[in-house]
């Protein structure tokens, strides 16, 4: 299980701070005394710990791997078929000590405070987004819309404050990475509105030939 970085008790986490510096323990505690990443970003989604977001770095923006956003097409005739097709999608944010980042909850909140602070700039924890596309697929293919959404890293710790100590410790300190989407048009990526298509499967065919389908388009979830 992971562990979070600690720090002493109140005297030697204040001067390290007042210092901007991080320094280490001078008696580490028994490895029992230590509570994992996952229980420190718990108390400070829960207000139980006071907690802050420090020194964000915003990483460069880069495009996100594509996924599928529609329904599946199948074309069961001997023709190209072409039909309009409404797509949704949501993407959200993640943080690699504690999963995904709620919105709404208390650890959205303190990302988007601190990385305002930092560089005026408004972070989105979820980005939805919903249109229609005409997808075009061959006979015997079935087809779909992927989309690829522009996406940023934050690095950053977050400090803990307890005001009675907790597992020893007053400050607990725990270096994070946040994963998000951001506006499309970051540093030059822009996101990717796609047509992809494949051919049938064989249990796919047999949907052609059963009946009512028969030499039509239809669509299915995928």
């Amino acid at each position: 299980m992971s562990r979070a970085l600690r720090y002493g008790g109140r005297t030697l986490a204040l001067t390290a701070t007042a210092l901007g510096t991080i320094a280490v323990a001078a008696v580490p505690a028994v490895a029992d005394e230590q509570p994992t990443a996952e229980q420190i970003m718990a108390d400070c989604a829960s207000g139980q710990g006071k907690c802050s977001f420090n020194t964000p770095e915003i990483g460069e923006a880069y495009l996100g791997e594509p996924r599928q956003v529609s329904e599946l097409l199948y074309n069961c005739t001997a023709s190209p078929a072409s039909q309009s097709m409404a797509w949704a999608d949501t993407v959200g944010s993640s943080h690699s000590v504690g999963g995904s980042v709620t919105v709404g909850g208390g650890i959205e909140g303190i990302i988007t405070a601190s990385v305002t602070a930092t560089y005026n700039y408004t972070w989105q924890s979820s980005h939805t987004e919903t249109s229609t596309f005409t997808v075009t697929v061959r006979p015997g293919e079935v087809g779909w819309i992927s989309r690829a959404q522009v996406m940023q890293r934050i690095s950053g710790t977050w400090q803990t404050h307890y005001d009675d100590p907790k597992w020893g410790h007053y400050y607990w300190f725990v270096p994070d990475v946040i994963t998000g989407p951001a506006p499309n048009g970051t540093d030059g990526k822009h996101n990717a509105v796609v047509v992809k298509s494949r051919k049938m499967t064989a249990d796919e065919k047999k949907l052609c030939a059963g009946g009512s389908t028969r030499d039509d388009v239809f669509t299915r979830g995928g």
